[in-house]
């Protein structure tokens, strides 16, 4: 029997300003050398990576180019010649100008050129069906001036020691051996969006959780009650919100790590600020176990246009 083939891709845009000081959406395509084919920056899983670490991965080899992850487009699946199936998951993800200048792509083996084309022209350019059905997602975003985009990941700690008469207080007790693999696991699959700031509760499950993409990412963790269980159980929502607030409102890519009763109010707390439309979907986002995340998409422009779309990754990755 054959397996299913999984692989992850992006399609990497960008803006650049005209003669007359209009600006224009550029994106990338790839011309690949053994296929002769056109399409966008993609591969196959290494062993161990998750879908989006993968994505950040594979752009960087074939393009050179640096880049986070932004709205989820959705998946491709087709067969392959040998009879086995292929699933690739794409991002849009933003060329930043200086990821541009530091790109040092050459044509190799995989790769013959890079070319950048107006969103109006890629779908013709494209060589497969498949291709320019998932372009038309990003086409569609575009439209509506929503592919600037941030992200609000909303990530539950890392599995902790039991509760015990050694350690009876709920909020000082520590991640199990699993729970410290966990939080080392997540940081490759959470970096790939980039997160900007990263707030936990001030349980030291949660700031153990998050202490290693700190540390990868060189960034400080900032702590807020709100987030807390403690807080929760004693019915105090008012930091929540101004959390959660303060959030969309900066709109920059954000970790938060909270505990699992208090994952639905943090939801709600972001439908709320968004104008999003509450739904089944809210609930598979907030079913997390230890160790699993969902990733919220919105517009930068519009954050009042509501939810964009919504990542669930259960286990970690």
């Amino acid at each position: 029997m054959n397996r299913e083939l999984l692989a992850a891709g992006t399609v990497c845009w960008r803006r650049v300003t005209l003669p007359g000081g209009d600006e224009e959406i550029m994106v990338l395509l790839v011309h690949r050398t053994k296929q002769r084919d056109v399409s966008f920056p993609k591969g196959k899983l290494d062993r161990g990576e998750s879908m989006p670490q993968a994505a950040v991965r594979e752009t960087l080899e074939e393009t050179g180019l640096t880049v986070v992850l932004g709205a989820n487009l959705g998946t491709i699946h087709y067969t392959l010649p040998s009879g086995g199936e292929k699933t690739v998951q794409y991002w849009a993800a933003e060329a930043t100008e200086e990821s541009v200048q530091a790109s040092r792509f050459v044509p190799n083996k995989e790769i013959a050129a890079l070319e950048w084309l107006p969103l109006k022209k890629v779908a013709k350019n494209l060589s497969y069906a498949a291709d320019r059905e998932l372009f038309s997602v990003f086409e569609r975003l575009a439209a509506r001036d929503a592919i600037d985009t941030f992200t609000v990941i909303l990530l539950r700690h890392a599995k902790a020691v039991p509760r015990s008469e050694a350690q009876p207080e709920d909020r000082l007790r520590p991640l199990a051996d699993t729970g410290e693999e966990q939080a080392e696991n997540l940081v490759p699959s959470l970096a790939a969006f980039g997160p900007a700031r990263i707030l936990s509760s001030s349980a030291e499950r949660c700031m153990r959780t998050v202490a290693p993409l700190a540390h990868h990412l060189r960034k400080g963790v900032r702590v807020h009650e709100g987030l807390s269980q403690d807080a929760w159980e004693a019915g105090e929502q008012e930091e929540l919100r101004q959390v959660v607030g303060k959030v969309i409102r900066r709109g920059k890519n954000t970790v938060l790590c909270t505990h699992q009763p208090v994952l639905p109010d943090v939801a709600r707390e972001l439908v709320l600020a968004t104008g999003s439309l509450p739904g089944g979907y809210l609930r598979e986002a907030t079913q997390l176990p230890p160790g699993g995340f969902s990733v919220f998409h919105f517009s930068k422009r519009h954050p009042g246009a509501g939810i964009l779309s919504v990542e669930v990754y259960p286990v970690e990755h």
